[in-house]
């Protein structure tokens, strides 16, 4: 049974498993991998520091940057696998209102079509109504029919199909 928990330094090996699936440089949305753009995640002490601040950006005491939010950030996991991430960015800036939404997030390649993403995203909806968020905006590559079918599933309504400097992106609306 799959859950989400906050992300820890315990799981590093079954994350560095799930980040050789993907492609070099592919990017996994909901992970937080901005936050760590030198560290070398193979090191159990960068590791640990990007698991920190994996947890601090929810942290609204603690200032998050310029062109950053404050989210909140999940891994999906069953026992001891890492299967996925999930995130719930607080509220939007310009670049996450027309490209990333308020929730982003992303599963494991051997583990996709299992209804992980529904589920996921499913469970990150009261956590979003817990903050005080009336509808949340949810966006997917336009080609990404299987996404796009997880924010369906979850009471998503296209709002449009977009072109951005990420690629065209459908948007989704939530209301919770």
């Amino acid at each position: 049974m799959p859950e989400l928990i906050a992300p820890t330094g315990r799981l590093q090996s079954s994350w560095l498993a799930a980040r050789d699936e993907w492609p070099p440089g592919a990017h996994h949305d909901g992970a937080g991998l901005r936050l760590a753009p030198d560290a070398d995640l193979n090191s159990p002490e960068d590791f640990s520091e990007w698991v920190e601040r994996l947890r601090q950006q929810s942290d609204r005491s603690v200032a998050v940057g310029a062109e950053r939010v404050h989210a909140t950030h999940w891994w999906i996991t069953e026992g001891d696998s890492y299967l996925g991430a999930i995130d719930l960015r607080h509220y939007l800036n310009a670049l996450l209102l027309d490209v990333g939404g308020h929730i982003g997030y992303s599963i494991r390649p051997s583990f996709r079509r299992r209804g992980l993403a529904t589920w996921a995203l499913g469970a990150v909806l009261p956590e979003a109504r817990a903050l005080g968020l009336d509808r949340v905006l949810v966006t997917c590559d336009d080609d990404n029919i299987g996404s796009a079918r997880s924010i369906e599933r979850n009471g998503g309504v296209l709002e449009d199909v977009r072109t951005t400097d990420a690629g065209i992106k459908r948007r989704y609306w939530i209301t919770l």
